[in-house]
Order: structure tokens, then C-alpha cells, then sequence
């Protein structure tokens, strides 16, 4: 899964520079708005009910059947809506050339909804590798092809669009042909009631957490304009892309196998601790070096006519962390079946970000960042003490996890902090100017890291070596031996790995 999604952001990130390049702010800030709109849609257009088949301990063929419909069901109801309520939503969003895009963008609900089943069962049988590999055919497919081809055609804000239509279409593809659904269509309501307590309670938290992740979209969008959220999305996207990315690797892989235990409490602590101990371990040295770096950074993934984003990434980079982590606690409350206690947590979050996105407005895409910088860090905190909660722990043993990871950066960022103004003081140009930081960084912490382990890694650091050691081996030996070996069963190794004892 790791693998995969580093795949998926180093291609999202190229394919990110060259749009950039070809398609305007304006345009940017047009689909960011109907993404916004469609993406909450998305959100409840499936009541929850693919986690709850994932998070149900005894599943049969009627929930299977019944989820399947329901979904169907409510893709095309919300497809339909969003349909009719284009003009309005684009009268409230100030921008008329919304309409004919989120006309286009209403059909993905049918498409999306054919392939929710299929993505749960597979997650629930931690089908990763899989997994992993559609989402990078499907977003090379979709945006890499068919919307950078189009984009160079001078498509504009409509190479967008086909691209999202593409990658929709293709995943639910690939889904139906990896798990093809019943000859039949289902509705039973006894089975409907056992995965719509879970599924309500999660969808209620996910939209609660949409309209966070996008409140500030929204109101940047209607506020300041298309050109300013173009500016700012691409900020927002930057920042939050790759962190993002291993927090979602850990939550998708953990949330499945904390279910199968979800009544050994010290097992999920374990797994929570070393979760949030290890995402430390990747984040905290990077985000200083991150905000020093950003007026290179920016011209050279997006291009000299993204400047105006270098303010809103750094203030954003900030919150890294707190962004990145919430993710282990979302996984523990859902795999637990806090998804209530989750929910009004949620909504709390999404009320800081609105809020403090409208009044940050005030003072430009700046100010929008330290409003939503603000409601990360409250989401954090909030998200920490109910995980906390659910896994009998505590804060002590919460903040030892991060000590070895904030050492290692105050330790490494003054070395590249050095690095950095040197090569800016010798004129070097944005990308050897980060070449020469980069490099830094990594023989600084790969120098701790091999001489005081201990001290620089602590014990969730050694134990994610010890494993990818165990793994590389496996594989290694895979690849030259030619007789089959007999293995545990997927499910048995990554739920007994994942949530081992510390």
C-alpha cells in the first residue's frame, strides 16, 4: 500500500506541475468549486454503508446484496440533484461558468456507486496491492492522459473535467470486473438497519469532516474569487498531497485490521501509539524544511506564475502534522464503533474551519490559512483525547512517541536551514537550490538514524525497520526462488503484524 501510494503522489505531483502549466488559476478555481460541491455529495451518496460492511464482524450475502442497492440507488437520486441544482448552486457560488461543469461532473454518482461494494469487500480482505495499483492506472489514465492531452489541446477547465469523468469510470470498471455484483437487486430491511446504525454515525463525521477539509475552499471561492481559490487549492494540495498520503496508507491499512480486534484494548493501543509514533517520524523533520523551502518549491512543481500560493503553503505547512495524524485516531474511533462520539467532534471541526476561513478572508488566501491552521490544530487535540479514550491509554505515552521525532528535527533543520541560505546567498538556481537542501536533510537524518537509533528513531522507528527488513527478504527470496511457498493467510499477517504488542 506504501508503495503505491508513494506512486500515486510522485505522478500526482508531476502530472500536477504540468496542468499547472497549461491551465489557468481561473480555471483551476472553477473545478475546485464543482469538486467541492460534488466531492460532499459523493460523500453521502453511500450513507457509510461500504465501511460498515467492512467494520461488521459477522457479514452475510443479504447485507452484501442490500448495500449494493441502496448504494445504486442513492448515486443516481444524487446524481439527479446535483443535475437540477446546478444554477443555484452556481447563483451561490458567484460563478456562472459553474453550471454546464457540474452537470457534467452529476454523472460520476451513478458510475461511483457501482464499485462502493466491491471497494469495501476488498478492503475488508485486505486486498491492498491491488488496491494500490487501480488508483494509479486509474489517475494516469484519467488525468495523465486523457486531461494533460486535452489540456494541451487547450480544453481549459473541460480537460479537467473529462479527466475525473475518466478516472470514475475506469475505477468502477475495474471493480465490477474484480468482483461482479448479484444478478439481483435486494432491499432487506433488517439488513439495511445492522449497517445503517454504524454507516449513519459515519457518514454524519465524514460529512462534518468534508465540509472542513472544504469550508475553506468554499469560502475562499466565494469571497475572493475563482483566480484567489485557484491560487489557494493549489497551496492546500501541495502541502497536504504527500503527508496526506502515508497518513491515508496507515488508516486504510489499520482501520480494517483493528476491526477484526476490536474488543483487545491493548492491542489497539499498541497499534494506535505506534501509528501516531511513526507518521511523527515522517512529518516533523520534513515541515520545517518544507516552509523554508516553499518559494523554490512553488516554482518549480507549478511554475513562476504561482507565487501568490507561497504565503497560504507555508502558513498551511504549519499544521502537517496535526493534518496528518487525526488520521490513526480516525481509524481507531471507527474501528471501534465510536463513530457518534466521532461525529459531533467532527462537526465541531468543520464549524472552526468555515468560521475561521470567513474571517480570515478579510486579509486575502493568507488569512484563510491561519483560519483553517487553527481548526487543524483544535481537530488534532479533539481527535487525540477520544483516541486516547477508546484505547485506554494515555497523554504521557501519547507525547513519548514524538519525543525521538521532534528531536530529530530540531536537530537536522539547522543544517539545512544553513545549506538552504548558502545556496540562495550563490545565486544557485530554485531546483539545485532544493537538490542541495534535500540532500542535506537526508544524509543528516540517515547519519542519526544509523549511529543512535534509540535515540532518533525510538521504538516504533526500529520496529518499522525490523519490518521492512522482514518484508525485503520475503520478497527478495519470492523473486529467486521458483518453488511456491505456503503462507498465512493476508488477513491473519497484517492483523497480527499491524497490531502487535509494543
Amino acid at each position: 500500500m506504501g508503495s503505491g501510494k508513494a506512486t500515486y503522489t510522485l505522478l500526482q505531483l508531476f502530472v500536477l506541475g504540468l496542468l499547472s502549466r497549461l491551465i489557468t488559476p481561473e480555471d483551476f478555481g472553477i473545478v475546485s468549486a464543482a469538486l467541492v460541491v460534488t466531492g460532499l455529495s459523493a460523500v453521502a451518496s453511500g450513507l457509510g454503508l461500504g465501511p460498515a460492511l467492512v467494520q461488521r464482524p459477522k457479514l452475510e450475502q443479504r447485507h452484501i446484496d442490500t448495500a449494493f442497492s441502496a448504494s445504486l440507488a442513492l448515486g443516481l437520486g444524487l446524481g439527479a440533484a446535483i443535475w437540477l441544482a446546478a444554477p443555484l448552486v452556481s447563483a451561490g457560488m458567484r460563478m456562472e461558468r459553474l453550471t454546464p461543469v457540474l452537470r457534467v461532473l452529476a454523472r460520476v454518482f451513478p458510475l461511483q456507486s457501482l464499485g462502493t461494494v466491491a471497494a469495501a469487500l476488498l478492503t475488508r480482505e485486505l486486498e491492498f496491492s491491488w488496491l494500490a495499483a487501480r488508483d494509479v492506472l486509474t489517475y494516469g489514465l484519467g488525468y495523465g492522459v486523457v486531461g494533460v492531452g486535452m489540456a494541451r489541446l487547450g480544453w481549459g477547465v473541460w480537460a479537467i473535467v473529462a479527466a475525473e469523468v475518466t478516472q470514475a469510470t475506469v475505477k468502477s470498471t475495474l471493480l465490477l470486473l474484480k468482483i461482479p455484483p448479484s444478478r439481483r437487486l435486494l432491499f432487506d430491511r433488517a439488513a439495511f438497519k445492522d449497517l445503517a446504525y454504524f454507516g449513519g454515525g459515519f457518514t454524519v463525521a465524514r460529512l462534518a469532516n468534508y465540509t472542513a477539509v472544504y469550508g475553506d475552499n468554499m469560502m475562499t471561492g466565494r469571497f475572493l474569487g475563482p483566480a484567489a481559490l485557484g491560487f489557494y487549492g493549489r497551496a492546500y494540495s501541495l502541502m497536504s498531497g504527500p503527508a496526506y498520503a502515508f497518513g491515508a496508507v496507515l488508516d486504510a491499512v489499520l482501520f480494517p485490521a483493528m476491526a477484526k480486534v476490536q474488543h483487545d484494548g491493548r492491542r489497539l493501543a499498541a497499534a494506535y501509539l505506534r501509528g501516531v509514533g511513526l507518521i511523527a517520524l515522517i512529518v516533523l523533520p520534513l515541515f520545517a524544511p518544507v516552509i523554508l523551502l516553499a518559494p523554490e518549491l512553488i516554482r518549480v512543481v507549478l511554475g513562476p506564475q504561482w507565487q501568490a500560493s507561497v504565503a497560504p503553503f507555508q502558513i498551511l505547512a504549519l499544521g502537517m502534522l496535526f493534518r496528518t495524524s487525526y488520521k490513526i485516531s480516525d481509524s481507531i474511533c471507527r474501528s471501534t464503533g465510536a463513530v457518534y462520539r466521532r461525529a459531533w467532534r467532527q462537526v465541531c471541526y468543520a464549524l472552526l474551519v468555515v468560521i475561521g476561513a470567513w474571517v480570515g478572508q478579510h486579509w486575502g488566501i493568507a488569512g484563510v490559512a491561519w483560519g483553517t491552521l487553527v481548526a487543524v490544530t483544535c481537530n488534532f487535540f479533539l481527535m487525540a483525547a477520544l483516541s486516547l479514550e477508546v484505547a485506554d491509554t494515555t497523554w504521557g505515552e501519547f507525547w513519548n512517541v514524538h519525543q525521538p521525532a521532534l528531536l530529530l528535527t530540531l536537530v537536522t533543520f539547522p543544517l539545512v536551514w544553513a545549506v538552504a541560505v548558502g545556496a540562495r546567498g550563490l545565486g544557485l538556481p530554485p531546483l539545485l537550490v532544493l537538490t542541495c537542501a534535500g540532500t542535506t536533510l537526508v544524509a543528516a537524518c540517515g547519519g542519526l538514524v544509523w549511529r543512535l537509533p534509540g535515540s532518533f528513531l525510538g521504538a516504533e522507528g526500529q520496529w518499522m525497520l525490523t519490518t521492512l527488513r522482514g518484508f525485503l527478504v520475503k520478497v527478495l527470496g519470492r523473486s529467486t526462488s521458483s518453488a511456491p511457498q505456503t503462507e498465512p493467510a493476508a488477513a491473519t499477517v497484517v492483523a497480527s503484524d499491524a497490531v502487535d504488542a509494543r
